[in-house]
């Protein structure tokens, strides 16, 4: 049989002793203490609105006291050395990058911007980062640089004629290190705008000699007596103009210029991304 409860009374926990309820205190005092040391240490993401922002706050920086002497632009001036574009600055790790904006290069002439503190700091390096081709956008930030990787050998086509760290094609730029030097705007301009470039030794140059071979690939060298042709095999031909009986071009380029049709926009972004990230050749 059940206890009637009596009117009015509560129901209420059975006391400890003081020195018990000392250690539960302690214990979740300490568990509270935990999760918030764990909550502030958790990697924070920054979203594309914060990054602008973030972005905007550190070009004022720069243009107040970077500015002057190296360049709105970072690429020098008469007073110092560019900073944009040298590949020893550009392949610096953040720290070491960090560490010459805090305390200087007083033998150089420039001064510590250790004052500006950290936060400030890190916004000047980020904007130096940009300026440097390593972030653009958020998109580019946020695009997938191994889905950009896989494009690149396929959809894409570019390991056809480009080589990258040893791999790929002859005709066309190596790449492995074309991060390190544009940006991502200067890439996906090249990308997109392949006609816009100087038409020469732009396109396949198609050679039939006298005695009939036939030789395509593009120009390399040329003289008044003489052409040096490398075909798409990578093999050099060089060929005397008297024994040439036709030369032609072709009309388009061999870069293609329909990537603006060919790609979507996630997997532009992926393509330059994956170019941004080629800083450095590796034998």
């Amino acid at each position: 049989m059940k206890r009637a409860h009596s009117p009015g009374r509560r129901w209420s926990a059975p006391s400890l002793p003081a020195r018990h309820y000392a250690a539960w205190s302690v214990l979740v005092l300490g568990c509270a203490l935990v999760a918030g040391h764990a909550q502030s240490t958790a990697p924070k993401k920054v979203s594309a609105s914060q990054a602008s922002a973030n972005s905007s706050a550190g070009k004022q920086t720069f243009e107040s006291i970077c500015a002057p002497c190296h360049g709105l632009n970072g690429r020098g001036g008469e007073r110092a050395p560019d900073i944009a574009m040298k590949r020893s600055i550009v392949r610096m790790p953040d720290a070491q990058l960090l560490k010459v904006l805090q305390e200087g290069k007083p033998q150089a002439g420039m001064p510590a911007f250790g004052a500006l503190g950290p936060e400030k700091l890190a916004e000047l390096l980020r904007y130096l980062r940009l300026l440097q081709g390593k972030r653009d956008s958020a998109a580019i930030v946020t695009a997938d640089a191994e889905h950009g990787k896989a494009l690149y050998a396929g959809k894409a086509g570019c390991g056809e004629c480009h080589m990258v760290n040893g791999r790929g094609g002859f005709l066309g730029p190596d790449l492995s290190d074309y991060g390190a030097n544009h940006s991502a705007g200067d890439i996906r301009h090249s990308i997109l705008s392949a006609d816009s470039r100087p038409a020469l030794h732009k396109t396949l140059a198609r050679i039939t000699t006298k005695e009939g071979q036939q030789v395509s690939g593009l120009v390399r060298n040329e003289d008044n007596f003489s052409l040096q042709l490398q075909s798409l095999d990578g093999a050099f031909h060089l060929l005397e103009k008297n024994d040439v009986a036709e030369l032609t071009w072709d009309p388009l380029p061999i870069m293609p210029g329909d990537y603006g049709a060919k790609l979507s926009q996630e997997e532009l972004n992926q393509l330059v991304a994956y170019l941004a990230s080629l800083t450095e050749a590796k034998p």
